[in-house]
């Protein structure tokens, strides 16, 4: 064995042996906080821009009725709460009654599009029947319908029927799977549903009743939250249908009892129109507020970007 020979395999040991040099740290790149700061910037910004009309309601609705448009700013010289019990008894009837009249009709309605709409979405994604997928075509098609299309034909159809100025016109349509867009949302999540569950449930002999009832609805429970949220919102908003179908002042909803304030010919009562305004405000931000997540998760799950 020659001195060369000796070196190497010493060399080759000591590689051996003696640890790997860990690699050296990646350096990151220089930090942008100008970028960051403007960003942040215009985000505040755009969401101050778009709070401050709530924010002018919520200040005017504790002013004089003499200094809600002559002091358009949000600083409060002088605090008047006279305008929310007065708003609550200005009307025909107390406040409370129009807002009761909501609830009945938001109450209604979600539970017939939940009931109507779930329904038929498990239809479209799960049954097999002639023609699915062109009544899927159609279905979706009717989303870009504009709603005041058909406004003309149903008012004569509810008229013939003797149902204007109940709220069977507000409540009826949602009980028949008519709004497309939660139908197509439904179906979307069913469809992210392994169908291995179906298939276990059918070897045990279930039908469709029971595997929509006992294992898809259970598990539907993101875009069931989602429907009800949107349509509640919908629902307690509405205003165009409600003044069209109730006459009534003891029908009356809230949108169209807000309206009352407002008169056209004499003197309008803003200051009160605004604290009721505020009150009508405060289901819906409470809906919003604890359904939320609700809300985040049932728009993930179902596939709509």
């Amino acid at each position: 064995m020659t001195t060369e020979t000796v070196r190497i395999d010493r060399e080759t040991e000591r590689l051996a042996t003696e640890p790997e040099p860990r690699p050296a740290p990646r350096r990151r790149g220089p930090r942008r906080p100008l970028k960051s700061l403007v960003k942040h910037l215009v985000l505040v910004v755009t969401g101050a821009v778009m709070i401050y009309p709530l924010l002018w309601m919520v200040v005017s609705s504790l002013r004089p009725d003499d200094l809600i448009f002559s002091q358009p700013g949000l600083w409060l010289s002088d605090v008047d709460l006279s305008h929310y019990p007065d708003g609550w008894n200005a009307l025909a009837h107390p406040f409370g009654r129009y807002l009761l009249n909501s609830a009945v009709v938001v109450l209604g309605s979600v539970l017939g599009t939940l009931v109507s709409c779930s329904m038929a979405a498990y239809a479209f994604a799960r049954m097999r029947f002639s023609a699915k997928t062109f009544l899927f075509a159609i279905m979706l098609i009717t989303i870009m319908l504009p709603g005041h299309v058909t406004l003309v034909p149903q008012y004569v159809l509810f008229s013939q029927l003797g149902m204007v100025n109940t709220f069977w016109p507000l409540v009826g349509p949602n009980m028949l799977a008519t709004d497309s867009f939660f139908i197509f949302l439904m179906v979307q999540f069913i469809r992210g549903l392994p169908k291995e569950l179906d298939e276990a449930a059918r070897i045990d002999g279930a039908g469709h009743a029971r595997i929509f009832l006992r294992i898809i609805l259970p598990l539907m429970t993101p875009a069931l939250a989602t429907t009800a949220i949107f349509t509640f919102i919908g629902t307690w908003n509405q205003f165009f249908s409600a003044l069209i179908y109730l006459t009534d002042t003891d029908m009356m909803t809230v949108p169209v009892a807000l309206r009352l304030f407002v008169d056209s010919q004499g003197e309008s009562n803003w200051g009160s129109m605004f604290a009721m305004s505020i009150v009508s405000l405060l289901p819906v931000f409470l809906v919003f507020l604890f359904g939320q997540r609700f809300l985040v998760r049932g728009i993930a799950t179902t596939g709509i970007k």
